[in-house]
């Protein structure tokens, strides 16, 4: 008999609540697995980090609550007169060098550096104060020394730096470069270079503010660091472009080393162009060769050595084309969908709305599979088929075909419902799919 494969749903973590009665800072805005891929972190809207821990049993992994802690609270901008969130926008972890675990979380405006670690928490259980059953020492003989005593061990996040005051416009992403020494950050506008150990300072390495802001004609949406070469980063923008930077080249790198761009056909030119367009996510494959970048509408894998066209254009759901006025209307059109690359880049995963996500085989040699994370996930990890096997959510039993774009009816998908935020397990087949305030596990 042969062996079931495919992608299984086997976890779920979040309140069941229905989508009208989800708290608005309970909605995950970011989800992050770390280089071993042993933890995984989430960010809400309510400025709160969620650490999961990898536990290996019997029935294979899973992951377990670790801790949580209030990483940003919700500031005013006195000068500006603006409120700043305290939600979080991007979470990135550091390579460990002891027990502790090190991340970097970020709200608009401020940087955060974190270091988790379990501690010992001691109690003193002999002393001399008056606790009302006893009468004080009558002299220095009698004086008793306090005694600790290991009580509990707990789970501390400490904050231990906090970088400020460097960006005039919101982050939308942090890279942590690879020689472990320096961090981007990058705003509408700017992007800056850190020192992990210096949080008074930063050097701008790119800046697009026009002198005259009416001349503005593009923001720049994503940044990430080559993952192998410290010199090398890449930003995309809102005109459809991404670039590829060299520090080496000089300070100020507003003179790019690639520019990955695909010539628009002016055929299909419309009023959404230019929105539909713009690249909301991109990142680099693990050994830095291949640029995965996602639009509205597309995903596509751009080979690092071939700048004139994408080596593979991936429709993510063109079902929408004919919806575009509508989702105009209702803003969604400028939801920011992110996209990930396998460990090993073979496969490619983005989301969409009504919680469906697809996974694209960039080999060309599998089956693309489309999937849904819902909420029904709770009720049907119970449901046992007559094998044995548990069902999946979005998935037949026998773990192959998943749905099919064609049956998809967009009259009929609810745009509340959408799969912005997820990550990669770095070195195997296991997905973290945030949907609303519900984290999903997915796993091959």
């Amino acid at each position: 008999m042969e062996s079931e494969r495919g992608w299984k749903f086997t976890q779920c973590f979040g309140d069941k609540a229905d989508l009208e009665d989800v708290t608005e800072a309970d909605i995950i805005s970011t989800v992050e697995f770390d280089h071993s891929g042993d933890y995984l972190a989430t960010g809400d809207k309510g400025g709160r980090v969620v650490l999961f821990e990898r536990s290996d049993n019997k029935q294979g992994c899973e992951y377990k609550f670790y801790t949580e802690f209030q990483s940003h609270e919700p500031e005013f901008d006195y000068l500006k007169s603006l409120e700043i969130e305290e939600k979080i926008n991007r979470i990135k972890w550091l390579k460990p060098n002891n027990n502790s675990l090190y991340m970097l979380t970020t709200n608009d405006k401020t940087i955060k550096l974190w270091k988790v670690c379990e501690k010992a928490l001691k109690l003193v259980t002999e002393n001399n104060l008056l606790d009302g059953d006893r009468s004080p020492p009558p002299d220095i003989s009698h004086l008793r020394l306090p005694k600790l005593v290991p009580h509990e061990n707990i789970i501390a996040a400490i904050p231990r730096k906090i970088y400020a005051n460097a960006h005039a416009y919101h982050i939308n992403s942090i890279s942590v470069n690879s020689d472990d020494e320096t961090y981007l950050s990058a705003d509408d506008l700017r992007i800056n270079l850190w020192n992990l150990g210096i949080n008074n300072q930063s050097f701008n390495i790119v800046d697009i503010k026009p002198a005259n802001m009416e001349d503005l004609t593009e923001v720049i949406t994503a940044a990430e660091f080559h993952p192998t070469s410290c010199n090398y980063f890449m930003y995309s923008s809102s005109k459809g472009t991404i670039k590829l930077c060299d520090m080496r080249e000089s300070a100020l790198c507003d003179q790019h080393a690639k520019q990955f761009e695909e010539p628009e056909d002016p055929a299909s030119k419309n009023f959404f162009s230019e929105i539909i367009s713009s690249v909301s996510d991109v990142r680099f494959s693990s050994d830095g060769r291949y640029i995965l970048s996602r639009d509205y509408l597309t995903l596509r894998l751009w080979d690092v050595n071939m700048e004139k066209q994408p080596v593979r254009t991936i429709s993510v759901h063109d079902y929408l084309k004919p919806k575009l006025c509508d989702l105009y209307e209702n803003d969604c059109i400028f939801d920011k969908f992110e996209c990930n690359i396998s460990g090993d880049g073979t496969h490619a995963m983005t989301g969409s709305y009504n919680n469906y996500f697809s996974i694209y085989d960039l080999t060309g040699a599998g089956d693309d599979v489309m999937l849904q994370a819902d909420k029904n996930a709770f009720r049907a990890k119970r449901i046992q088929g007559p094998n044995g096997s548990k069902s999946k959510v979005g998935i037949p039993r026998n773990g192959r075909g998943g749905l099919r774009k064609e049956d998809i009816d967009p009259e009929n998908i609810d745009y509340n419902r959408k799969i912005l935020h997820s990550s990669w397990h770095p070195r195997e087949n296991t997905l973290a799919v945030a949907a609303t305030n519900n984290l999903f596990i997915f796993t091959d």
